[in-house]
């Protein structure tokens, strides 16, 4: 009788046991050898605050394999086929990595691998980047009918659970998972509570709640998505047939996945090129303010309050994090890819794809780019979504004496509370002459 050869899962930005493609489609080769591989070229440029949230988040899913979760470091394209040669193994399973970093590395480690199956299934998304085009087979450019046609094509209901069918095996040699310091509970069972909380919660008031700081109206889902110990067709399928703002944001992740697919030079480039002439200070000057606004010393309440929170809890809510970059780019003039870099250096949940077009949506040179005369106000943005300076007032201690809206006057601010460096209304000047300039 010939022995079917083992499995290996190799585990990346999916780290659970449920609603896994890839996982069932291991579990049907025979035994199943789970692994991660901690691979310095994505461990390197990380911030802090991510690795030790996917630290947690490796515990967790170990916790959930019974102990059997095979650490190894290095080179996967050393390292996955040198493991899979050990074990005997005659395939290796995956999800879809769609990054321009993980779709290189994957077809390294397949020609590596020779005879050995590698075998995709699945994406960290409900509907994989590519798959949804125009009807002349071009990508689409635009989020709204990028969202109609998502909507159409639709997505498979999520899949059953893996660990019930799976026949794990282990391997000597394993590395130990490094230390997390997240204060952010980790894994898959805190992924489905969380979710389930806001489900039962704050979605009823999504449309309006998402925008208020000073509220708990967000899902906080984004770093449990960032590393897959939840799926968001397994969000989907809880949907009602309303929701439809929620079910919008996991439709712009999957937008901004799909942008990346097409073009991975807007990772690090302007998604408009037109923007490669735009004028941006530099020097001392330049420094000194990007300093600031990374410490949040600005001057303008909101900002920092969205800065300090950043630091505190490397996370910021999702309307801050607009007013921020805005200020940044518009106001003080610094290119979006030191605010991007800072992000993703702090940012519990820095997702390459979300961050980078996000901020260049703001910056106005991305996809569906807000017109560039858009200029945040930070003094009525801060009026309007802390209407009461709640928010503030948590993450500002300086400002805390002060009552109400009046929080966001800079008039009425205490004289320990930094003044601002730069004024609104001049900037706004620059900015838009700047603009004017390379659209003519």
């Amino acid at each position: 009788m010939t022995m079917t050869p083992p499995a290996i899962m190799w585990f990346r930005r999916d780290l659970r046991l449920s609603d896994h493609p890839a996982l069932l489609a291991a579990a049907d080769s025979g035994e199943v050898l789970p692994l991660f591989v901690l691979d310095d070229r994505l461990l390197g440029p990380a911030g802090e605050p991510r690795k030790h949230f996917l630290y947690d988040c490796l515990r967790a899913l170990d916790h959930d394999l019974g102990g059997r979760l095979h650490i190894a470091h290095g080179d996967p394209v050393k390292v996955v086929p040198e493991i899979a040669r050990k074990l005997g193994a005659g395939s290796v399973h995956v999800s879809a990595d769609t990054g321009p970093y993980g779709r290189e590395r994957d077809e390294q480690v397949r020609t590596a691998l020779g005879d050995i199956d590698f075998v995709r299934t699945g994406s960290p998304y409900a509907v994989t980047p590519g798959r949804v085009r125009k009807q002349d087979g071009e990508p689409y450019r635009v989020f709204t009918p990028f969202r109609r046609a998502w909507l159409d094509h639709g997505w498979r209901k999520p899949a059953k659970s893996g660990v019930d069918s799976a026949r794990w095996t282990t391997l000597k040699g394993g590395r130990k998972i490094p230390a997390g310091k997240s204060e952010l509970p980790a894994g898959e069972r805190a992924a489905l509570q969380v979710w389930a909380d806001f489900r039962d919660g704050a979605l009823a008031d999504y449309d309006a709640g998402r925008d208020r700081p000073d509220r708990n109206g967000t899902s906080y889902l984004s770093a449990y998505l960032r590393w897959g110990c939840v799926h968001p067709r397994t969000l989907l399928a809880d949907l009602g047939p309303g929701n439809e703002t929620f079910r919008s944001e996991l439709a712009w992740r999957e937008f901004y996945a799909d942008v990346l697919w097409h073009q991975p030079r807007t990772a690090r480039e302007n998604y408009d090129r037109k923007f490669d002439k735009f004028e941006h200070d530099s020097g001392r000057t330049a420094q000194r303010r990007f300093e600031a606004w990374c410490e949040g010393r600005t001057g303008y309440p909101v900002v920092d309050a969205g800065m300090r929170q950043l630091l505190a809890e490397n996370w910021m809510h999702n309307r801050v994090r607009m007013i921020v970059a805005s200020f940044l780019v518009k106001d003080l003039h610094v290119p979006w890819w030191w605010g991007a870099r800072h992000f993703m250096r702090n940012l519990i949940d820095g997702d390459l794809a979300s961050n980078q077009h996000n901020w260049q949506w703001v910056a106005g040179c991305g996809t569906d780019a807000a017109p560039y005369f858009r200029i945040f106000n930070p003094i009525t943005q801060g009026e309007k979504f802390d209407p009461n300076g709640d928010y503030v007032r948590k993450y500002v201690p300086e400002l805390r004496g002060v009552q109400g809206k009046a929080v966001h006057k800079l008039d009425k601010l205490p004289g320990e509370y930094p003044a601002p460096i730069v004024d609104h209304a001049d900037e706004r000047r620059v900015s838009l002459e700047r603009y004017d300039a390379i659209r003519t």
